[in-house]
């Protein structure tokens, strides 16, 4: 650890609400502990093409509560390169950098484990993304935000559905997880959610019309994970058409709207618990490992295991919503 002196933090890949909490907490906890910080701007592009600038305690003030992230975020394809990861490296060193703190999902980690290993450089990541979709963590910074976020949108879609009698798919985000319309479904009253997990075991969409949800009701919300082997929300409705057509289905892709916002509290909390953590790990010598939470305990968890897809949706939760939604 006496070769850390100073700690680089970057945001990559899509952004998610409590990423300015992370990038906060990270900064005045290095900072606190005599270290210099180094923010990198639009994740790897920043480390590429040299977009790095010296961060003190008063380049994250008052960025708790806003959306997104003051780093910003861009894809970089140079990344995916040797010779953009070599550039990256020789920018690294050249702007005093011993070692990075990663803010992003999937694919921002999967760069970071091939970046430490080919570089042999200290990485510590944080689990940034509104999907939930990382191995060994209950919960990623973004997540419950987003779910917010969708909840109050249905209960306004609720409110058509209902005066009009239709059925209403609204479309989540999710990258072939089904986490946050499963939630969300259960959270909003919803009658039913389709999500990737379960399209081996059930054809989803038979099994809503075939129990019969109009004995009881007149009107329906289907939270529907994205899915482009399934065509999501429209290829429902496309189906519905054609093989349900006394059925009268609208749908509501919500999009982009559920990564902006302010972050909630337990985002923030989270976000500020897990930054702090990181600079602790670096200064436990851990490298090649994100900062998860597990029963409420900050965990670390291996590159490999974050970013193996090796998480099962709850049938439990599944289950509950078909339960409520008699």
């Amino acid at each position: 650890m006496a070769q850390i002196k100073t700690i680089g933090v970057l945001t990559s890949g899509g952004d998610a609400p409590g990423m300015n909490a992370a990038v906060r907490a990270v900064t005045r906890t290095a900072i606190y502990n005599g270290f210099r910080v180094m923010g990198i701007k639009r994740g790897y592009y920043g480390l590429v093409f040299n977009e790095i600038e010296e961060f003190t305690s008063k380049s994250v003030s008052n960025i708790i509560q806003q959306g997104g992230t003051i780093l910003k975020t861009a894809r970089c394809k140079e990344f995916t390169t040797p010779e953009g990861r070599k550039a990256a490296y020789e920018n690294m060193k050249a702007a005093g950098i011993d070692a990075l703190v990663v803010i992003g999902g999937d694919g921002s980690l999967s760069g970071a484990r091939i970046f430490a290993e080919e570089y042999d450089i200290p990485i510590v990541g944080l689990p940034g993304t509104i999907d939930n979709d990382l191995g060994g963590t209950d919960r990623t910074i973004g997540y419950d935000t987003a779910l917010n976020t969708i909840v109050e949108a249905v209960d306004k879609i609720r409110d058509t559905a209902t005066s009009h009698e239709r059925l209403f798919f609204v479309e989540v985000m999710g990258h072939m997880a089904g986490y946050l319309a499963l939630n969300s479904a259960i959270a909003s009253g919803a009658e039913a959610a389709i999500i990737p997990e379960m399209e081996t075991e059930i054809d989803q969409l038979a099994d809503l019309i075939n129990r019969g949800f109009r004995k009881s009701k007149s009107s329906a919300i289907v939270l529907v994970a994205e899915n482009p082997e399934t065509g999501g929300a429209m290829g429902l409705a496309q189906r519905i058409k054609e093989e349900f057509p006394e059925y009268d289905a609208r749908v509501t892709i919500l999009g982009h709207l559920q990564r902006g916002g302010s972050p909630t509290a337990a985002d923030r909390i989270l976000a500020s618990r897990m930054g702090a953590q990181a600079i602790t790990a670096l200064g436990e010598g851990q490298r090649n490992v994100m900062i998860g939470i597990k029963n409420g305990e900050l965990i670390y968890v291996p590159f490999s295991k974050a970013t193996c897809h090796s998480r099962t949706i709850d049938h439990e939760g599944i289950d509950i919503v078909k339960m409520l939604s008699i």
